[in-house]
């Protein structure tokens, strides 16, 4: 053993005590690493410095752009919610449904991929349920190395090892073999998150998440707050009826029946009705079938057209009185809507003490002909205004309550002088997502999985053209796709990535591989499946798993020559254990990828997946004997 053997284990023994006592960030010891195998002269600059030229590292950067592409047009929400109804209410079901679906993808997809594409759905689907990502997203990278061992295709080390046997004349694997062996760990792992693992996941919340600003609230708790009682409704003017033609500022509808039309729906046909509730919402089925649904502001001197669809405020009772006299149809058929409020949100306004607005009333300033907004409340000195607001004189330091569109919200915050948005509703950024860029980000994200699946171009490649479509095509704008990169795992992966090199160019790694092949000869078959896969499995956590299976296939066939056994049962061991990547955030690019978003820490995973690399050890060491006989 060399010099320079015994200085690469101490850097790699130093990196992991770093580590796993958590004094520095992962990066930040990822760099000391880096800078010590260069200041001792093992690697040279460029060696060292390779690994951000690495194809994982810009494949991992440019996975987060992909992802962000989803979340930013609405794509992962869509996607999520088929997960989301099977579940129920259930969290562990849940973690269970996204196990399944991910572990199935995978089967047939690139691992990296598919957890590029549920990343953003399943972080969705936490903060949807106001749940921490992190009790989700372990597992779904878990997932991800489990469905690998379904299929021939399913991960690199199985093609691998079936190379390995027909390259020495030997049947290779079929394309379902692995599946009699697959099947039971990926049961056996999703039973195991489901009971234990989901208690050892932190309930951490990544920084800059939605989840981490508690103080921000729902609209319905602001509207709780100011305790509004008139509900909202959809209602369509008659052909024919009183009202028909006639300009709202001629209706006085808010005196007559105590209704205020909100917005003009353009008369396009909904399934949507009344929602109790104090802040309701529904969608009208074009928003459902992805088309274009583009509401009008009902300013006073709209004209109302027959058949066309009007978003109200009021009382029931009113409503109902305009039913009665046949101006209008309430439309009620229980659609409950989307839950993000894509339609209509509220935010409270404060006037400044150099506001034009002091002193004036609402009717006098047309305040929704000029933005395009209702004011449904008033606050003066904390305390709720009654009587009609609309006559009111405003004061320095009212807060009014606003509703309406979303995007006519947001533009109030470049209002400077009169007033200021003083706050507005967690739904308010994902209800503003470009769902017209939809369509893109699917046929990106598809083209993208088929140039992977199919091998038509290399993976690499797949995910940067995808990343640079989702920005070319509008899905996630230049300045957001860099900040979707989470630059600590990225940075991460790009230090540790040299070690490698450094363990192959000092020969440490073969010393380690010759070691143990001297020690087994002669050992039962059974000993050496169990150490093989040990071996397999510790290797995958420094060095990536398509290389460990490189390095031992021909090894576990030689040793196997040895004792006078069949190859086959200790070459699908080797392929099973290289999917074991489960204990360190750096051991594969799925376990990099959900590490920021879910805010883990490297103990996150060694405490996960330690506990599972036993099971699955267990689980190889009983099955595969029987169905790949010595």
């Amino acid at each position: 053993m060399t010099a320079e053997i015994l200085l690469v284990y101490g850097i790699i023994i130093a990196t992991i005590v770093l580590f796993v006592t958590e004094r520095l960030r992962l990066d930040v010891v990822a760099l000391l690493a880096l800078l010590a195998l260069l200041l001792t002269g093992i690697l040279t600059p460029t060696e060292a410095l390779a690994g951000f030229s690495d194809p994982v590292v810009l494949m991992i950067a440019a996975l987060f752009v992909v992802g962000d592409g989803l979340f930013q047009t609405g794509v992962a929400q869509a996607m999520g919610r088929w997960p989301q109804k099977l579940a129920g209410d259930s969290e562990v079901r849940l973690l269970v449904v996204i196990m399944l679906l991910v572990a199935l993808l995978s089967g047939f997809m690139s691992s990296t991929g598919t957890v590029a594409v549920m990343l953003p759905v399943v972080v969705g689907l936490a903060w949807a349920r106001d749940m921490s990502p992190s009790k989700l997203l372990i597992p779904l990278s878990v997932a991800s190395l489990l469905g690998g061992m379904l299929t021939l295709i399913g991960t690199p080390p199985n093609l691998v090892v079936s190379a390995q046997l027909e390259s020495m004349g030997r049947e290779p694997f079929g394309f379902f073999a692995f599946t009699p062996i697959g099947l039971p760990i990926l049961l056996v792992g999703i039973a195991f998150m489901a009971v234990v693992g989901v208690r050892l996941l932190p309930d951490r919340t990544a920084p800059g998440s939605p989840g981490q600003d508690k103080d921000t609230p729902s609209v319905e708790e602001m509207a709780g707050s100011w305790t509004l009682h008139p509900q909202l409704f959809r209602i369509k003017v008659r052909e024919g009826s009183p009202i028909e033609g006639r300009a709202l500022k001629d209706l006085n509808l808010p005196d007559r029946f105590g209704v205020t039309v909100l917005e003009i729906l353009n008369g396009r046909p909904s399934r949507s009705g009344r929602i109790a509730g104090k802040v309701a919402r529904a969608v009208p089925r074009a928003a459902a079938k992805g088309e274009s649904v583009a509401p009008e502001p009902a300013l006073a001197d709209a004209v109302l057209r027959g058949g066309q669809e009007l978003l109200v405020e009021g009382d029931i009772e009113g409503v109902n009185r305009m039913v009665q006299r046949r101006y209008v149809t309430l439309l009620d058929d229980d659609v409950k809507g989307d839950p993000l409020a894509r339609e209509t949100g509220i935010a409270e306004v404060l006037l400044t003490p150099r506001s034009r607005l002091v002193g004036r009333s609402l009717r006098k300033i047309r305040f929704r002909d000029r933005y395009q907004l209702s004011v449904v409340g008033v606050k003066r000195m904390g305390e709720k205004v009654t009587g009609d607001i609309r006559e009111m004189p405003l004061e320095f330091g009212d807060m009014l309550l606003v509703q309406g569109p979303w995007d006519r919200i947001r533009m109030l915050r470049q209002e400077g002088r009169d007033f200021v948005v003083a706050m507005a509703p967690r739904e308010m950024e994902p209800a503003l997502k470009p769902l017209d860029r939809a369509p893109v980000a699917v046929v990106v994200m598809l083209g993208m999985l088929l140039l992977m699946t199919f091998n038509i171009v290399p993976a690499v490649t797949a995910v940067l053209l995808a990343a640079v479509a989702m920005v070319l095509f509008g899905a996630v704008s230049a300045a957001d796709a860099y900040r979707a990169v989470n630059w600590e795992s990225v940075v991460l992966i790009a230090g540790i990535l040299p070690m490698a090199t450094a363990l192959e160019k000092t020969g440490g790694m073969q010393l380690i591989v010759d070691g143990i092949a001297g020690v087994m000869e002669g050992a039962t078959p059974v000993l050496l499946l169990v150490v093989l896969f040990l071996l397999t499995s510790i290797l995958s956590q420094v060095i990536s798993n398509t290389a460990t299976a490189v390095l031992l296939a021909p090894i576990a066939f030689q040793l196997a020559m040895g004792i006078g056994a069949n190859p086959e049962p200790f070459l699908m061991t080797i392929a099973v254990a290289a999917s074991t990547a489960f204990a360190t955030p750096v051991a594969s690019p799925v376990n990099t990828l959900v590490l920021g978003p879910g805010g883990y820490k490297f103990g996150d995973f060694f405490k996960v997946g330690v506990t599972l690399q036993v099971l699955v050890l267990i689980v190889t060491a009983l099955l595969v004997p029987l169905l790949f006989p010595f």
